[in-house]
């Protein structure tokens, strides 16, 4: 069993900060890329920002500049550090990952569970 478990969302005003996490656990032989997709009311779930293994990343044009993801592969860890948030970035953040569950096997895709960010005043 793999899971992926995100912390970090909550309540914050425009112009503020917020810093996401999600850990990923269970029988895991390597993860491949990581990354953070967010869905608002009404609206189809779109990428936010990933970042492969080696630590390259990959952003929407509508957070760059102002959001940084990053990981830490020995807590299978990834992060999305939100600056300058604004209430259009209001949505549930899910988190992504590519995981091999074995050296025989492929990659499959898993999701966290998802996290409400808000900004508004």
């Amino acid at each position: 069993q793999v899971q992926l478990v995100e912390s970090g969302g909550g309540l914050v005003q425009p112009g503020g900060s917020l810093r996401l996490s999600c850990a990923a656990s269970g029988s895991i032989y390597r993860v491949n890329d990581m990354g953070w997709y967010r869905q608002a009311p009404g609206k189809q779930r779109e990428l936010v920002a990933t970042i492969t293994s080696g630590g390259s990343p990959n952003y929407a044009d509508s957070v760059k500049g102002r959001f940084t993801i990053s990981r830490d592969n020995a807590k299978k860890t990834v992060y999305l550090q939100m600056n300058s948030l604004r209430p259009e970035d209001t949505a549930v953040y899910y988190c992504n990952a590519e995981i091999r569950r074995a050296y025989w096997s492929d990659g499959n895709d898993y999701w966290g569970q998802g996290t409400q960010v808000t900004v508004s005043s």
